[in-house]
Parts: C-alpha cells; sequence; structure tokens
C-alpha cells in the first residue's frame, strides 16, 4: 500500500505558499486570530509536503503524484 499522494509540483507549490505565510506574519502583513490560523495552514503545507501525502487528498481517492508503472 502506498502512502505518498502528492507530487512533486504539488509540493514545491505547497512550501512556497507555506513561506510566503510565514513572511507576511513576520512582516506583520497578517496578524490576530487569522494570522495565527494561516501559520497553523503552513505548518500543514510544510507537513503534508516533507510526507508526500494529504489526508484531503486520500478521503477523496485523489493523487498529484505520478503512477510508478
Amino acid at each position: 500500500m502506498k502512502l505518498k499522494n502528492v507530487g512533486t509540483i504539488d509540493r514545491v507549490i505547497r512550501v512556497i505558499l507555506a513561506v510566503l505565510i510565514i513572511y507576511a506574519f513576520n512582516q506583520e502583513m497578517i496578524e490576530g486570530t487569522i494570522g495565527i490560523a494561516l501559520m497553523f495552514l503552513s505548518v500543514v503545507l510544510i507537513l503534508t509536503s516533507i510526507f508526500s501525502y494529504c489526508p484531503i487528498y486520500a478521503l477523496f481517492k485523489m493523487s498529484t503524484r505520478k503512477q510508478d508503472y
């Protein structure tokens, strides 16, 4: 059983978004409750990129990873 369902391009996009969110939070462009929620989202994006697994993709039986043949 393969647990990876996040492709390379998807992983790169997730990391870029996470870095942008962290940058915006550190520059105080976003703050408060929304800032904290977005920081949590950035952690989730980074973790899903590291492990190449997205639970939401699994729930909908989706994958952006190329199939190995």
